[in-house]
């Protein structure tokens, strides 16, 4: 692959000569297979083995399996969601009228990116910019045919990041609202200046490392395209009231599994009376329910053999500077190794019920730090989802070695901040 192809961030054309008769069945199947298929069902393998040995028993792993159903209710409903809102143009809709609005200049373009991403995290929540604004932006970088990977890395950077000044901005801040009783109001001014932090931090690095001329490619200024008008203006309007629906059933505070399955069982209605062969069973994302489901076995088995005991020796009791310095440093690591919503537990548990500034350096830890492996977030695996469904291909040693750099740079800026502002 040239060093053009591999800038633009485009995956490779699928071959097309048909395989040898002995390559088909099993083994084609698993040659096809990318890594983070193979990971997926290693986890799943490795979790069944945890419950089969008795490392885990049955009924906790029971237990487990039962509390994720809404949680894999929401993940298979929002990918069938965006699959098919992309099928009916909205994304393209969107995409061509903010270029439009940017007018020609990439560096506006930036900033409204930007804006775009950090606000729909913060007042909606980190998923639904994964999920519904990484579309818009890879198909903005087809309309202006510029590579894909720096507004990819626009959503999936700010989505994390930018989850910090709200209870409904990410799980994890409800857990913490909760846990130090804070109405969203106080939560906000608590969060305000670490929020602010996190966002500067990222929209250097993805100036510097993404966005500049040198590596966006592209000539310094573009033509503004016309209006995208959509093949099929009911199935866009369909969709495009689907996707309100489901930004606003998750503003009123309706379960997000729920607002994502009504939203996507009037899509596919719709779908099926219009244009019924979009309707493939390729849209269930297979990998990504199977990879939460063996990550959750896992986590719960290494919880139950000796976790909270040496995730309490890497926190600490104090609720000082150094306090908060070690909790995030402990939420961060940990999300990127097992993800952020046990890793949060895992350490809300071990904080003192009085530590708030302790505990709210642990949440900024995972949300800001769950941004080096695929698997940190959640976000970032809808992320992947819609990259890998888009054929966007992500090279992965320079997203982990700016992913490591940003996550250093915005934990220390937002940990500072909270020190700072109380």
């Amino acid at each position: 692959m040239s060093d053009e192809r591999l800038e633009a961030g485009r995956a490779d054309p699928p071959p097309t000569d048909a395989a040898p008769p002995g390559d088909r069945g099993p083994r084609r199947w698993f040659a096809r297979l990318h890594p983070l298929d193979l990971v997926a069902l290693g986890l799943l393998f490795v979790g069944l083995v945890c419950v089969l040995a008795g490392a885990l028993p049955v009924e906790q792993a029971g237990a487990t399996v039962g509390r994720l159903v809404p949680l894999l209710l929401f993940l298979g409903s929002v990918i069938v969601l965006a699959e098919l809102t992309a099928e009916a143009e909205v994304f393209n809709v969107v995409a061509t009228r903010l270029s439009i609005l940017a007018r020609g200049h990439y560096p506006l373009l930036f900033v409204l990116c930007v804006a775009l991403a950090a606000v729909t995290t913060m007042g909606l929540n980190l998923d639904t910019t994964a999920v519904l604004l990484t579309p818009v932006l890879l198909a903005l970088a087809a309309t202006l045919r510029i590579a894909p990977l720096p507004l990819a890395m626009t959503t999936v950077w700010l989505a994390n990041t930018a989850s910090l000044l709200l209870p409904v901005s990410n799980l994890t801040n409800l857990l913490a609202a909760d846990r130090v009783a804070l109405a969203p109001a106080e939560f906000a001014a608590r969060m305000w200046a670490p929020q602010v932090a996190a966002i500067v931090a990222t929209g250097v690095f993805l100036w510097v490392f993404y966005w500049r001329r040198g590596r966006r490619g592209g000539d310094a200024s573009y033509l503004p395209p016309a209006r995208h008008q959509p093949a099929d203006a009911v199935l866009f309007r369909v969709a495009a009231v689907a996707c309100l629906l489901f930004v606003a059933g998750i503003v009123v505070g309706v379960p997000i599994g729920l607002a994502s399955a009504v939203s996507a069982g009037l899509l596919v209605v719709a779908f099926a009376v219009r244009r019924r062969a979009a309707l493939r069973p390729g849209l269930i994302p297979w990998r990504l329910l199977v990879f939460v489901i063996g990550l959750f076995l896992v986590v719960e088995t290494v919880n139950r053999h000796g976790l909270a005991g040496i995730v309490g020796a890497l926190i600490g009791v104090e609720d000082s500077a150094l306090g908060a310095i070690r909790a995030a440093g402990t939420g961060a690591a940990l999300s990127n190794l097992v993800n952020n919503l046990p890793a949060y537990v895992a350490g809300e548990s071990v904080v003192p019920t009085g530590n708030h500034g302790q505990l709210l350096a642990l949440l900024i830890g995972t949300n800001v730090g769950p941004i080096i492996t695929p698997w940190a977030s959640l976000a970032t695996l809808l992320w992947y989802e819609r990259c890998v469904a888009s054929g966007v291909r992500v090279p992965m040693v320079r997203f982990v070695w700016t992913s490591a750099g940003l996550a250093v740079t915005a934990l220390a800026a937002s940990i500072g901040a909270l020190l700072l502002v109380g």
